[in-house]
């Protein structure tokens, strides 16, 4: 994952992230997302010719991802499709987004980060290959500490009448937004490619790790 050292720092209203500098910030739009989904992918086929046999692969999975995170309040989302000479294409994603949430009695509720991680479920996998997901908090630097879930999980995909759902490795960290009740800035980092996990932990961990709200 060496590849991945160069970075970009992506700024919008409120934060700052850095993002590895091979990974593509995509509009979510849902009335120009598709045309801009599709001039990516060209431009990237264009340098990487041996990726054309790929090219319905990364077009769908972007699609999905930017709809994905347009229904969630995306403010940045970023994915990287790659092919390191397999059969499959390796993909990832990482979405910033601010959500919030409310009490039964309307209160906001906290976003001390101990509170937001015992609000949060463990989940134990009772056999090899169940999904599974692990609580704890972590120190941002220059931010301070947040609430982190990390793990594999079955994620239902949207407006699915099937309510199907689709595995991946999944990494959520909370961090509460400086002078807003109630809010959290929430940084997302999933990959369907289960078998490099440890790696994508690492990768979403040094992203989330460079986040920090704007002066």
């Amino acid at each position: 994952m060496a590849r991945y050292m160069e970075t970009l720092t992506i700024e919008r209203g409120g934060f700052r992230i850095k993002v590895p500098e091979s990974w593509w910030e995509f509009d979510v739009r849902p009335e120009s997302r598709d045309d801009s989904v599709r001039r990516m992918v060209g431009e990237r086929i264009e340098q990487h010719p041996e990726l054309a046999a790929y090219r319905d692969t990364y077009t769908a999975f972007l699609r999905k991802s930017a709809a994905d995170a347009w229904k969630s309040g995306a403010l940045y989302c970023g994915c990287m499709a790659e092919s390191f000479g397999g059969d499959t294409p390796i993909t990832a994603s990482v979405t910033v987004s601010i959500v919030g949430g409310r009490t039964q009695s309307g209160d906001p509720l906290s976003t001390d980060p101990a509170t937001i991680a015992g609000r949060l479920a463990v989940r134990e996998a009772k056999k090899e290959g169940d999904a599974w997901r692990k609580v704890t908090t972590v120190d941002i630097p220059g931010v301070g500490p947040a609430a982190r879930t990390y793990g594999i999980e079955d994620i239902p995909v949207p407006d699915d009448a099937l309510n199907r759902t689709v595995r991946a490795v999944l990494m959520q960290t909370f961090i509460p937004v400086p002078g807003q009740e109630g809010k959290v800035a929430l940084v997302t980092g999933s990959s369907q490619v289960l078998d490099l996990a440890d790696s994508f932990f690492d990768i979403f961990d040094a992203i989330t790790s460079t986040f920090r709200f704007a002066n």
